[in-house]
């Protein structure tokens, strides 16, 4: 019909437009961000398009949803703005008649919005996490220049090498000085080499002296070696010492839900229902006032949209939290939302008023 063909022709230009530059303001933020956690050493220089992808890409879900709610409104408002609603109610047309079209153009869209929530979002994050863990573990050795004093990335230990040999991962006169929680050492060897035991990397000392002493006792004991052993990171830098909640697969968070994989849980299934509720909103709410200007319902939309999604934060952390349990608050938000949404607009359809609801009838001119 030329009723829902030109509705969903005017969505999927505006939808395209304010997708397109969503996400390049996204993409903007997220790279200036990850360009300042490489500077502070958190994210390895050659990674950073990577890291930056991976945390649009988790993103994306959240993109999409606001899209799709401003593409609706400003749709809706541009109609009515142009005079064109009036002409569709004059033929006929109700106000939930647009439900239909707007529905049908967007369940796409929300299949994508679940997906990206459901299976990419903890993928995306795991794929950060594994890149960070895997600079961090590989930087106490790697980044370790002859003649250099490194730092190792948890502050606790001090490397110095005079020089590398030819030969990969050996090096001489080695210098590591150690900060604990009550005690401080002093290694120095002859040479080192590093050699992969038992999946965790070692760094072998030959022909040194440790002096350790204890902060609470007085002393220092010193001690000569002819190989002395080091623990200096993993062998498979690529797992993670920690599996966060938000790396873990939504089956997995299902197995064996604990509160934290309920927030979780909530946040992810919650991504799918606000794009639901968000298309109701916006037919609902899309209206022009000529005092209010042309930004007026827009602003309001993200207005909306901010609010709904700071709700779903304090939602997670009081699931998170055992304050409230994960069937509550999907009712209660999500569910109190659409509910909130469908009164709206069968209010605005059928041109209900307080007067008429409340049965008093008009008084005679």
């Amino acid at each position: 019909m030329l009723f829902d063909s030109s509705i969903r022709k005017e969505l999927a230009r505006s939808f395209g437009a304010t997708l397109v530059v969503l996400v390049t303001v996204v993409m903007t933020m997220m790279l200036i961000r990850t360009l300042g956690q490489a500077a502070r050493g958190s994210v390895s220089p050659s990674d950073v398009m990577l890291v930056m992808g991976f945390t649009v890409l988790g993103q994306l879900s959240t993109i999409l949803t606001l899209s799709l709610f401003i593409a609706t409104v400003s749709t809706l408002t541009r109609m009515y703005r142009d005079s064109e609603m009036v002409i569709w109610f004059a033929s006929g047309r109700g106000l939930m008649s647009l439900l239909s079209p707007l529905l049908r153009f967007s369940w796409p869209v929300m299949l994508a919005i679940a997906a990206l929530a459901l299976a990419i979002w903890p993928w995306a994050n795991r794929q950060v996490v594994e890149l960070r863990a895997q600079y961090e573990q590989r930087s106490d050795i790697d980044r370790v220049a002859p003649g250099e004093f490194q730092e190792s990335a948890n502050g606790a230990r001090v490397f110095f090498i005079d020089k590398a040999t030819s030969d990969a991962g050996v090096a001489s006169n080695v210098f590591v000085a150690t900060n604990e929680q009550d005690r401080e050492t002093v290694t120095s060897a002859r040479s080192a080499r590093l050699e992969v035991r038992k999946g965790e990397r070692v760094a072998l000392l030959s022909d040194g002296q440790r002096l350790e002493t204890t902060l609470d006792k007085p002393g220092l004991k010193v001690s000569d070696f002819v190989e002395y052993g080091m623990r200096v990171g993993s062998g498979s830098p690529g797992t993670p010492d920690e599996a966060a909640v938000k790396t873990q697969g939504t089956l997995d968070l299902l197995r064996d839900p604990t509160p934290a994989d309920l927030a979780e849980l909530g946040w992810r299934f919650g991504l799918a229902f606000a794009a639901l509720n968000f298309v109701v909103l916006g037919l609902a709410v899309a209206v022009v006032n000529p005092r209010a200007g042309r930004s007026g319902s827009m602003m309001f939309a993200l207005f909306a949209f901010i609010t709904y999604y700071n709700l779903m934060n304090l939602g997670q952390s009081w699931v998170g939290a055992g304050r409230l349990g994960l069937g509550e608050f999907m009712l209660l938000l999500h569910g109190g939302t659409l509910a909130f949404g469908l009164g709206l607009l069968a209010w605005r359809h059928n041109h209900w008023s307080l007067r008429m609801l409340l049965g008093r009838p008009r008084s005679a001119a």
